[in-house]
């Protein structure tokens, strides 16, 4: 069965930091690409970044780029995504994803197993 677990959502003001993460299982980890997306009220998922299997190969959004790092230890499952410098305008519920195709970049279609979200608040 698999799972995606997200944890360190949260509360901060802008300027600040958080850092995400995911713990995964039922599936081979390191056989599939991972993600971060977001979900704002009243907005359409977007994807914030992915990254390879091996994780030596990133992507982003513009709107997060030079902010945010995600990162995976395939070791213990796990994906991350560190967050800097956040504003308003990146709070939203947050999701981590695991796609089994290798092309999948932030295509929310592309993805195939998601978690349950993290809520992600930044005030003025």
């Amino acid at each position: 069965q698999v799972q995606l677990v997200e944890s360190g959502g949260g509360s901060v003001q802008a300027g600040g930091s958080l850092r995400l993460s995911c713990a995964a299982s039922g599936f081979t980890f390191s056989r599939l690409r991972m993600g971060w997306f977001r979900q704002a009220p009243g907005k359409e998922r977007e994807g914030v970044a992915g990254i390879s299997t091996t994780g030596s190969v990133w992507y982003y959004a513009d709107s997060v780029k030079g902010r945010f790092t995600i990162s995976r230890d395939n070791a213990k499952n796990t994906v991350s995504l560190q967050m800097n410098s956040l504003k308003p305008e990146d709070s939203a519920i947050y999701y981590c994803a695991a796609a089994t195709s290798l092309s999948a970049r932030l295509t929310a279609a592309d993805y195939n197993y998601w978690g349950q979200g993290t809520q992600v608040t930044v005030s003025s």
